[in-house]
């Protein structure tokens, strides 16, 4: 027997092609043998075949009307909370662009146009198309395994009641995405850690489909959220090999000056290490496999990433494994043990805030604070919330927690009897301080 093995041709070698025109003489090999490809296939491959991301190429018929200043203001605001200290900063919107590489110069005519990332991250909807005849973003979202409807929540990019670009399509999409996601309640010092390993996943699958989109390629950007889990679908095949993007953290985004940005803000990694990490936390987490895979349909690829439940319930104790630094962390649980108790439990029968230390279950370093079972979710969650805002009223938290005022009273009275609320100024100009000890 003899075996050849022909290599997977590099990117920038593509298309590899029979005679002289790659049009018609452009084949690529399946499990079944070879195929003919596409037109939508060969422009793709010639697109890829560049040294410098697709992105990047500039728009001289374009200028910077064509961004939304809502999408620029909320991605500044979110860069100025995240680098307080950079000198950027102190740039207006023209020079910040620059920066980011969202415009820049046509060394030509000494003009300044947008770069198909910047259109792409900031632009209208309408503007976008214009590039992008078959730009499309979609979120679906059907919690009832299709019972009722194809979905009950959806939001896409030409609805026209919002801009259509990418940024804000993530700043709707990601919220939804995490809202139902079953983590521990962990804080960092006083404030509460809601970015766990899981959120952090299911952002980079969303950031890593956008990343690697082809938008020129047909049938748009679909997320969908079910019972069952949640897939990603991208137009456009992987620009490595999946063994590569799944195991060797090979990393080479298509849309690689997006990436940057997004990375500016802290959505995806820049490490290459996107794919491999997305699939380490959801095996630990859930204790199934991921499933990517690029399927190819009337000529045209598509990249389907699967984040799918199968019936398990998340391994809470594995997750908080996960963290960077678990031991900086406190944990306000209500999750059972093996032992039927929770996880903290003191012999009078109360769950408790507790340093995680990494000692056995049941142990713990320093004082806990009690929290009894009863009414115990919504003490976790006006913890939860003055956390993260503590200059809300009283009838404010009633109205964001959908509790009666008369409940809100009763369990501030009882976290502040406990040491663990404090008010700080006077009623109406002051704060909630929200209190655990190391």
């Amino acid at each position: 027997m003899i075996v050849i093995r022909v290599p997977r041709a590099e990117r920038t070698s593509r298309p590899v092609y029979v005679g002289s025109d790659p049009r018609t003489g452009t084949y690529r090999r399946s499990f079944e043998g070879d195929y003919h490809c596409s037109i939508d296939e060969v422009s793709l491959m010639i697109r890829d075949s560049a040294l410098v991301t697709d992105d990047n190429k500039l728009l001289t018929d374009l200028d910077v009307s064509v961004f939304c200043p809502d999408t620029v203001k909320s991605y500044r605001n979110i860069f100025q909370l995240i680098r307080q200290n950079h000198l950027w900063n102190k740039e207006d919107d023209a020079m910040f662009l620059r920066r980011i590489g969202a415009v820049r110069e046509d060394k030509d005519t000494g003009k300044f146009h947008p770069t198909v990332a910047g259109l792409l991250m900031f632009g209208y909807e309408y503007e976008i198309t214009a590039v992008f005849p078959n730009y499309f973003l979609d979120y679906q979202e059907n919690r009832t395994n299709g019972i009722y409807a194809r979905w009950t929540d959806r939001i896409t990019s030409q609805s026209g009641d919002w801009s259509g670009n990418v940024f804000d399509f993530l700043l709707r999409v990601i919220p939804k995405l995490q809202a139902d996601l079953k983590v521990p309640f962990m804080f960092k010092g006083n404030q509460l850690d809601e970015d766990t390993p899981l959120h952090k996943t299911v952002r980079e699958a969303t950031v890593n489909m956008l990343a690697n989109a082809d938008f020129y390629g047909r049938r748009g950007v679909v997320v969908h959220k079910g019972a069952d889990g949640f897939r990603f679908a991208n137009p456009g095949s992987m620009r490595v090999s999946l063994t590569e993007a799944i195991h060797d953290s090979a990393s080479d985004p298509r849309n690689g000056v997006m990436m940057k940005m997004l990375a500016m803000v802290k959505y995806g990694e820049r490490a290459g290490s996107g794919l491999q990490g997305i699939f380490k936390t959801w095996q630990s987490v859930y204790h199934c496999a991921p499933k990517l895979e690029v399927t190819t349909s009337g000529g045209v690829d598509r990249t389907t990433l699967t984040l799918g439940f199968e019936g398990h319930q998340p391994d809470i104790e594995a997750m908080k494994l996960l963290y960077d630094n678990p031991d900086e962390l406190i944990e306000v649980s209500d999750t059972p043990n093996s032992k039927g108790e929770s996880k903290g439990e003191s012999k009078g029968g109360t769950n408790c805030i507790t340093q995680n230390t990494g000692q056995s279950k049941g142990q713990s370093n320093g004082e806990a604070y009690p929290l009894h079972s009863k009414g115990e979710n919504n003490r976790i969650r006006v913890i939860r919330l003055l956390s993260d805002n503590g200059n809300l009223t009283l009838p404010e938290i009633a109205e964001k927690l959908q509790l009666s005022l008369g409940g809100v009273e009763k369990i501030v009275r009882q976290l502040k009897k406990e040491s663990i609320l404090s008010r700080e100024g006077s009623t109406k100009a002051g704060k909630w301080i929200v209190k655990l000890e190391d």
